[in-house]
This record gives structure tokens, C-alpha cells and sequence, in this order.
């Protein structure tokens, strides 16, 4: 069977890879938005675009009294506005011919959430409490497309964020991101030579591999379901860059040369007086990351009492993803273990050490005041996302939309 075939006989692997050939990068989805609505409005799918061109659609409840839900997924993939070629290998696995990234991160969540709405509006016999569908922009760039949704517009309280990459994933948290710099000055620089036997000059860049030696690196807490904190030294910089740096707008240096560029030409014969090292901090937990926190700052006391007179140490913490912290709601993981369980399909309720849409959902609140309870949810299973190796398992789609659905109908009993 080749790709054609299988298009012919699957309404929903080709829909999937109708969506994946339009090549939509980040803020650049226009064509596939134009392809999703059309498809939503040929099934009688309330649907339309808000100010930033996010696609919200809405089926009404045909029971009141019940719940509505919301499914979420982003247009946008890693990649360029290059032609996607889809090839069928192994009789399970689509992928591209190689020459740039499927999009299947998030098409496949995309693919999941319009079967789910087709499927719920042909069924007229299913009394539920109505669905909502976000359908975002930018997630792999900003995030700015669901930073940009009208959040007091959505009546449900429960999300489904159809974005991981293994079918039967429930991911319940997931670690926000801040980053933390450690900024090392000392009061006086100097000569290499004539000014080393100077003890009133310390060299920042000697203190700043001191301090860094001090300060935690990889996992500080994690319990059953995964790492809960962690910290990662991403950067050290210190000492005589200043001058190489200006010269750094090169075109003709290639991706990976610019740090051998920057040794090279970097000036030694200097007491340095500026250092700076950055972190990553990941957490899921509030505390436990305050705790951290508190723990580097102490050590940045220390140094400041030890090099008092001589050097000034100072710890900045900027938060770039608010976490996603566990609620101690069960509604949705017990869901979804028991359509496991009925369909055979591999339930992992989990956290996550990265950051999705989930993380802005979880810190917003909908219509009626109440805040988000998001999942992160898999709905196929995907190797070698965001390269050109990026496949999909086909058959793990198929059970990923009846997934999403079953799901909803058992919601709504």
C-alpha cells in the first residue's frame, strides 16, 4: 500500500495529511487556517477567527445540564513554507521524503480535534454539554497565539491540549520555565602582569567558576510521576569578550563555529571584571522552586560576605512559562483510564519536564471565573519530532481521534 491508497480508503489520515501538506510555520499559517475552517463549516460547524487569527469553533450542548469541554491544538509546526511530500513506509509509518519535518507535532492534534467535532455533530442521539475547539498560532515560536485568546469567551473549565507524542499520554503537570543569571562584578580590573600580585583585584571570571561550583546542576526534586525541579547551567561567560563579540556579525561563519571563533580571539592579558553565568530552571511546584531559589541566593550571600570590598554577586530570576502545577482533580485521568482499559489503548498518567499550552491555560480563568483544569493529552505516537526524520505511526492517529472522542462521550454520561 502506498500513501495514495491508504488516503483513498481513510477519511481521517487524509485528512491528516491534507493538513500536513500545507506548509504552516509559525505565524505563517494563513493557508492551513483557510483549509481547517472550510472543513469545520462543510461538517455545519459553528466557527470563525479571533483578533489574533486563532480559530475558535463551538457546538452547542444539547443537554444543559451538562458540562461543555474544550479540545486545543496549534496550526503551526517547526519548519519553513517548503512543499511537504508525504510518503507511506513500513505499511505504518508516515513521514516526509526527508527534505524537512512532517508537522505532525501538531497536525496529528489538529486532525484529532475535527474528527472529534464531526463526530459529535453527525451523532444526534449524544446528549452532552457542548464543545469548544481553540486552535492556535504560534505555539512553537512565543506561544503568542494562545497568550492572545479571549479567555473569558470559553464556558468550559476542563481542556484537552492534544500535543504530546505518545498515544494514551495524560500528562496532569508540566514545569514552567524560569531563567536564573548569576552576575559577578569586581571593583577593580587590571594587567595580566603588571597587576597580578594586586590582592585588591579579583578576577570575576575566576569567582563566577567558585561560585558555579556551588550552585546545584540537573534534578533537585522528582517523586513517582517524574522530575518535579530541576536547574541546568545553560551559559558561562566571563573575562576579555567584549572586543571579539563586536566583531561577531559574520556571515561566513557557519552554526557551531562561533564559540571556537569566540576562544580564539578572545583577550587573556586582563584581570577580568565581569562575569555572568545562566540557568534554566524547570519546576511544576511552586515551593519546591522557591526553595530552590532561596538555596542559590544564599549561597549568592555567602560569596558577597566572603568577597566583601573586593566584588558584588547578584542572583536574577525571570520567569519566561508560568508552571503548570497538578490540580486534585481526577475527573479526566479517571476518564481516561477507563476508555483505556475498554479500547485497549496504553494509559501513562503523568508530568511533563517541559513547557505547552497547558502552562497558560492552568494559570487563566474561563467565562464564569473558574480556572483551567488542562491535560495534556497523545493522541499518536511521534519519532524524531522537529527534524526531518519525524515520523507518525498512522494506526496510533486512528485510535487517538476515538480516543478524544470516547472520551468526551463518557464526560458527558
Amino acid at each position: 500500500m502506498n500513501i495514495q491508497e491508504l488516503r483513498k480508503d481513510n477519511a481521517l489520515i487524509d485528512l491528516f495529511c491534507t493538513l500536513a501538506e500545507i506548509p504552516s510555520p509559525s505565524l505563517g499559517e494563513d493557508k492551513v487556517i483557510t483549509e481547517i475552517i472550510s472543513t469545520l463549516k462543510a461538517n455545519g460547524i459553528d466557527v470563525k477567527q479571533d483578533d489574533y487569527s486563532n480559530v475558535i469553533a463551538r457546538i452547542p450542548a444539547t443537554d444543559p445540564s451538562k458540562k461543555p469541554l474544550l479540545l486545543s491544538a496549534h496550526m503551526d509546526v517547526v519548519g519553513d513554507d517548503s512543499p511537504v511530500h508525504i510518503v507511506l513506509t513500513d505499511n505504518e509509518i508516515i513521514e516526509t521524503d526527508k527534505s524537512r519535518t512532517l508537522g505532525a507535532d501538531d497536525k496529528a492534534g489538529v486532525t484529532a480535534a475535527i474528527a472529534t467535532a464531526c463526530r459529535i455533530v453527525k451523532n444526534k442521539k449524544l446528549k452532552h454539554g457542548g464543545l469548544e475547539i481553540v486552535f492556535t498560532r504560534d505555539e512553537e515560536g512565543t506561544m503568542s497565539g494562545v497568550r492572545h485568546v479571549d479567555f473569558k469567551e470559553l464556558e468550559a473549565e476542563y481542556v484537552l491540549v492534544l500535543d504530546s507524542d505518545t498515544l494514551g499520554e495524560v500528562m496532569i503537570s508540566g514545569a514552567g520555565y524560569t531563567t536564573v543569571t548569576i552576575d559577578v562584578t569586581s571593583f577593580k580590573d587590571g594587567h595580566s602582569g603588571n597587576d597580578i600580585g594586586d590582592s585588591s583585584r579579583v578576577n570575576a571570571a575566576k569567582l563566577l567558576a567558585e561560585i558555579v561550583s556551588e550552585i546545584p546542576q540537573g534534578v533537585y526534586k522528582q517523586d513517582e510521576e517524574g522530575v518535579i525541579t530541576s536547574i541546568n547551567l545553560g551559559v558561562i561567560l566571563g573575562g576579555g569578550v567584549d572586543f571579539p563579540l563586536q566583531k561577531m556579525c559574520r556571515m561566513d561563519l557557519k552554526n557551531g563555529e562561533h564559540f571556537g571563533y569566540l576562544i580564539q580571539n578572545a583577550v587573556t592579558n586582563v584581570i577580568n571584571k565581569k562575569g555572568s553565568a545562566k540557568y534554566s530552571l524547570r519546576s511544576s511546584d511552586e515551593q519546591s522552586e522557591a526553595d530552590l531559589l532561596s538555596y542559590i541566593q544564599i549561597i549568592v550571600d555567602k560569596f558577597n560576605k566572603k568577597y566583601k570590598g573586593l566584588a558584588k554577586f547578584e542572583m536574577t530570576a525571570t520567569v519566561k512559562t508560568p508552571k503548570f502545577e497538578k490540580n486534585n482533580d481526577t475527573t479526566i485521568p479517571d476518564i481516561a483510564r477507563k476508555i483505556g482499559k475498554k479500547t485497549g489503548v496504553d494509559v501513562a498518567v503523568a508530568s511533563f519536564h517541559a513547557g505547552a499550552e497547558t502552562h497558560i491555560y492552568s494559570n487563566e480563568k474561563n467565562k464564569f471565573g473558574k480556572i483551567f483544569k488542562p491535560y495534556l493529552i497523545g493522541v499518536a505516537t511521534i519519532k524524531n519530532m522537529h527534524s526531518a526524520d519525524e515520523q507518525m505511526y498512522y494506526k496510533t492517529l486512528m485510535k487517538g481521534a476515538d480516543f478524544v472522542y470516547d472520551i468526551f462521550t463518557e464526560f458527558n454520561k
